[in-house]
């Protein structure tokens, strides 16, 4: 399985030539925002950085972990930015993990699944969607909101094969102290530092496919065997 999906920095130039169809520069284009939280609204906050106000959309998933921010709280948000010739108003939708906002820019290259519908779509965790969509698991898609049978369907024949990656983002604590070989020490630093893993789950994961399979010898071997474990724990 080749795990070579598109960076953020792809996608990112794919909207850069949208936007200038309609007169607006590429430098105006906002990844990430950190400040302080001003309002909070059932869809929506308001974050203060550099003496200006921000308003971000978040999917409801985004919104319930920030349950416990209160007014005048440090607040840190990836950002997809949505600005086409039928939106030339900016939307700017928000994300607690750089992996959340990877994910929404598959979702939303799904036919009929635009980003304000993903926006309304994404009620349940990124980790279960995705996974979801890798066991084709059409009845658990339709739990999202706004998603039918068919348009579930359009989602597994999509995505399918694409979201082992987010299947794996972080989830509980189980705390463990494994070596790491090279190999290790390599996946170690993607689910870390880029899927959210603290590190001893991590260190879990790895040592629990390393034990599943000991012939194990390529990232790509490794990475497929820790989904599978994690898939059925």
């Amino acid at each position: 399985m080749h795990w070579g999906w598109p960076s953020s920095a792809f996608f990112d130039k794919t909207v850069d030539r949208r936007d200038s169809h309609v007169g607006f520069s590429k430098d105006i284009m906002i990844g990430y925002i950190e400040g302080k939280l001003l309002k909070k609204e059932k869809e929506r906050v308001l974050i203060l950085a550099n003496q200006l106000g921000y308003e971000v959309l978040l999917p409801a998933v985004v919104m319930e972990s920030l349950g416990t921010k209160a007014i005048g709280d440090s607040l840190e948000l990836y950002i997809y930015y949505h600005q086409t010739e039928r939106q030339p108003k900016p939307v700017l939708i928000g994300f607690n993990m750089e992996v959340e906002k990877e994910f929404f820019q598959y979702f939303i290259s799904v036919e009929d699944i635009g980003p304000m519908k993903a926006v309304k779509a994404m009620n349940i965790p990124v980790r279960d969607i995705a996974r979801a969509i890798e066991n084709g698991d059409v009845g658990a898609l339709r739990r999202l909101n706004g998603v039918g049978s068919r348009t579930a369907q359009k989602i597994v024949a999509t995505l399918s094969g694409k979201m082992e990656k987010f299947a794996l983002i972080r989830k509980g604590e189980v705390p463990a102290v494994i070596p790491m070989s090279d190999l290790g020490q390599l996946v170690l630093d993607v689910l870390t530092k880029q899927l959210g893993h603290k590190t001893a789950d991590a260190k879990r994961m790895i040592a629990g496919a390393m034990d599943r399979n000991p012939a194990i010898g390529t990232p790509e071997e490794l990475f497929d065997e820790i989904y599978r474990g994690e898939e059925f724990a």
